[in-house]
């Protein structure tokens, strides 16, 4: 049974720090591709919506049938609303935050994207917009997916406590979604704030949810750990998530380009799909 926790905790590792791998991808991206901006940013909503109603909302509905007979769908509608507006409370306040430190990720001239990248602004003002609302975009990502992680450390790391097998299946799945949700952190940050290592950071923060999440399951949670609870827990990030990518990711992906972000939506839809589909 030891070896069984210690293996556990080195999957659930692994499953979250792979958000790592996805932010890498920046490396081989222009922070002057605006185009490239607007793909990504709606790939990583249809990453994200795809994995809250197809996975997560399945998973919790699955999850609290067992336990609350008919009465279980609206448990999970409820939840999930709970999720959306704890998203826009953040919202909120990450909102306020960035309003009193409207310089605080940009205090140079590289600070900025070059040519006509900031549609609809002018003047060095503008592009501080631009980036406030790029950088905020990126700070509410990373929130949500840390958000997101948590919950996934928990059931990686019970599941695979119980039975290895089965543990590093869950374990190589949420490796794979967890690559582009690393990108959907790291790609914001790094055009707002032309900092490869800042955008790699929090995209590493946000993986290092899994581990605490597995970490704190061992520690607290394990004796009261139930379908129930789970079921409620992935309800709630599921709201999280809708919120995000449809008051955050959409709207500043179509600020550089409508028909290229609907494009990145669904190959985002599509990408997360396959990667369920063929584990």
């Amino acid at each position: 049974m030891e070896n069984n926790i210690i293996l556990a905790f080195v999957l659930t590792t692994f499953a979250g720090l792979s958000t790592v791998l996805g932010a890498l991808l920046i490396f081989w991206i222009k922070t002057t591709s605006t185009r490239f901006l607007s793909f990504g940013l709606g790939l990583s909503a249809g990453v994200m919506i795809y994995l809250s109603f197809f996975e997560l909302l399945k998973e919790s509905n699955h999850l609290l049938s067992d336990n609350l007979d008919s009465k279980y769908s609206l448990v999970v509608v409820m939840m999930f609303l709970v999720g959306m507006v704890i998203a826009g409370i953040i919202d909120a306040l990450t909102h306020s935050r960035l309003e009193a430190y409207p310089d605080s990720e940009c205090k140079n001239k590289n600070c900025e994207l070059a040519g006509n990248g900031w549609h609809g602004h002018r003047h060095g003002r503008g592009k501080r917009s631009g980036q406030q609302t790029l950088f905020k975009t990126g700070i509410f990502t990373a929130i949500v997916i840390t958000i997101h992680n948590f919950p996934e450390g928990i059931i990686t790391f019970t599941t695979a406590s119980v039975d290895l097998v089965f543990g590093l299946s869950i374990a190589i799945a949420i490796a794979i979604h967890n690559i582009p949700e690393g990108f959907s952190i790291a790609l914001p940050i790094y055009h707002s704030t032309k900092s490869k290592k800042k955008a790699l950071s929090y995209a590493l923060l946000a993986g290092l949810a899994e581990p605490v999440g597995a970490l704190l399951t061992y520690l607290i949670l394990y004796p009261y750990l139930n379908d129930h609870v789970l079921g409620m827990m992935l309800a709630v990030v599921a709201g999280i998530m809708v919120y995000v990518s449809f008051d955050e990711l959409l709207p500043t992906a179509r600020r550089y380009g409508k028909h290229i972000s609907l494009f990145g939506l669904v190959c985002g839809m599509i990408l997360m799909a396959f990667s369920l589909y063929i584990l």
